[in-house]
């Protein structure tokens, strides 16, 4: 029979994080990637911070300059755009990492992205060829819209190669 295994840190029972040792995680988590406030003060509160105590944390590392959610939302747009995302998708994203609507506009606008060659470059690279029929054509149009592209930019996109007609046979009278 095995012996018991001991509780792993992840299970054990965390010591909460005092203003120090808060401060001091928040800057560890951002020496690795950048992080918005919001995700910041949820993972500092995952760790064992109280709530007053991870946004007192963020709050002071905003203060130094070290966390932007300015700078976050740049790299963000800039990451997913080079991915193939669409400003629908990048949007939902950002509004999920708690940043406002106004930076989040602001750093799509500075990212000044054609869409509609982004949308046009990611449908070449999937797909390579023009639809054979509607149902590719849909096919198409999911894939995109999936990636966060507009109707209207899509649209746009897949006019190069219309959707082709089906063959119609006459409905059954009788």
């Amino acid at each position: 029979m095995r012996k018991p295994r001991p509780p792993s840190k992840r299970t054990a029972e965390r010591t909460p994080l005092d203003a120090g040792a808060a401060r001091e995680r928040a800057l560890k988590l951002l020496s690795r990637r950048e992080h918005s406030a919001a995700e910041l003060a949820f993972k500092l509160q995952r760790r064992g911070a109280e709530a007053g105590i991870a946004l007192a944390a963020v709050a002071k590392v905003q203060d130094a300059g070290l966390q932007s959610d300015a700078r976050y939302a740049e790299m963000l747009v800039r990451n997913r755009i080079e991915q193939g995302y669409g400003p629908l998708r990048i949007r939902a994203e950002l509004a999920a990492a708690g940043i406002a609507e106004s930076v989040a506009r602001d750093a799509l606008t500075a990212a000044g992205c054609d869409w509609g060659a982004r949308c046009a470059e990611l449908r070449r690279r999937k797909f390579r060829t023009a639809p054979k029929g509607a149902a590719e054509w849909q096919k198409q149009y999911r894939y995109l819209a999936s990636h966060g592209y507009t109707a209207d930019t899509i649209r746009a996109v897949l006019k190069t190669s219309p959707m082709p007609e089906e063959d119609w046979t006459e409905p059954f009278e009788g």
